[in-house]
């Protein structure tokens, strides 16, 4: 149940793991399906290689980090495709459009990979000219975010603690760790979400400077016979309740300058333990952490309707949900498979689906978008 893998490694094992058909969840074949109002989604394009992060611009086009390949790829209004920046090297993540700039995120090391850990922000202007800001690395080795936070169990029964596996000790605290993951960028601000330091991190975007603004709390599950037996953890477990790491994916700046975070439970990144991710809702100026929406499936990406409204992409899930942030009610507004990351444009909703590879064929992530004015879903082309 402790946290091992970057997100990555986690998440593709887990798509072959469902492209097997032990659980629900399935990829789309060639097409996802109808929403919740009966209306398809458009297709913009596909052939892309793990699209986990999407961003929208003023031009008709997005930004996707096919981040599989180490690659960020523009794709205009025509789902024609541009390489804006490839890197066999580094893990390309979350990517946000502001002015005549694009910001992302490269890094090394999260999780088993055996390089050295690094991070930034990498800058790329219209005119081709690049330059990098912060070192998330250098932070979270300096500050290890979360290590005042204990993880595991609680509250074991006398003598539990020896019959758990070897590997999944009774608690823990939190390790130095970072893998810089979503993105959003303000006037003077970058905000990234570290999937591996489980915190919401500033960029100063004058000088670099970083800092911690939160760390995500732990995440509580009780453990029950199927999801002890399916872990190969001892009975005596059962009904005792165990702390996940809170893992960050996703992070937006709301109108009131909160922000909102999505959150995958560390651990088992499937459905086989049900629902577990979160939203969170993130004061910047106090470090206050509330949570607004629980039992999610696996929430990767998010984006902010212009009445509060919570725009969730369920990789494992439905597809995009979307939620009301007061009743908690949610619908989903596209309907596909592995999706993996959410971006609004105006009225126009776009999704990066079938962001997973399964065991077989030649991957084909593809950009979905839908039309979400007054609520209506109507497939409509973006302007």
């Amino acid at each position: 149940m402790r946290k091992k893998l970057s997100l990555l490694a986690t998440a593709a094992t887990a798509a072959v793991f469902l492209a097997t058909g032990s659980a629900a969840g399935a990829a789309p074949d060639g097409a996802s399906g109808r929403n919740a109002d009966g209306a398809a989604p458009v297709l913009l394009t596909g052939g892309l290689v793990g699209p986990l992060h999407v961003s929208a611009g003023h031009d008709g086009s997005v930004t996707v980090s096919e981040s599989f390949a180490g690659r960020l790829t523009r794709v205009d209004s025509g789902g024609n495709h541009t390489v804006l920046y490839e890197t066999p090297d580094w893990s390309v993540a979350g990517n946000a459009q502001r002015g005549d700039r694009t910001y992302f995120l490269e890094s090394q090391g999260a999780g088993p990979h055996p390089a050295e850990l690094a991070g930034h922000v990498r800058i790329i202007d219209d005119d081709g000219s690049q330059r990098t800001l912060g070192d998330f690395a250098a932070l979270e080795t300096k500050e290890n975010s979360d290590g005042d936070t204990r993880y595991g169990y609680r509250d074991l029964p006398m003598g539990c603690a020896a019959e758990l596996p070897a590997n999944m000790p009774e608690t823990y605290m939190g390790e130095v760790d970072s893998h810089p993951y979503g993105i959003a960028v303000t006037e003077g601000t970058i905000y990234v979400a570290d999937a591996g330091a489980n915190s919401v991190v500033t960029v100063d975007t004058r000088n670099g400077e970083t800092a911690t603004v939160a760390v995500l709390p732990p995440r509580p599950y009780k453990i029950t016979p199927e999801a002890a037996a399916s872990n190969g953890l001892p009975d005596c477990v059962v009904g005792t309740t165990y702390d996940f790491e809170s893992v960050p994916t996703d992070v937006a700046v709301g109108p009131d300058g909160q922000l909102y975070v999505t959150s995958l439970p560390g651990g088992p990144e499937d459905p086989a333990l049900g629902p577990r991710g979160a939203v969170f809702k993130v004061d910047p100026d106090n470090n206050e952490v509330d949570l607004v929406a629980d039992e999610i499936m696996s929430p990767t990406g998010l984006a902010l309707g212009v009445d509060g409204e919570l725009y969730v992409a369920s990789l494992f899930g439905d597809g995009v949900l979307r939620i009301d942030p007061d009743s908690g009610d949610r619908t989903v507004v596209l309907a596909a498979g592995f999706t993996a990351d959410v971006v609004l444009r105006g009225d126009t909703l776009y999704a990066t689906v079938n962001a997973l590879p399964g065991p077989e064929g030649a991957p084909d992530g593809q950009v979905m978008y839908v039309n979400v004015r007054d609520g209506r879903h109507d497939g409509a082309a973006a302007t």
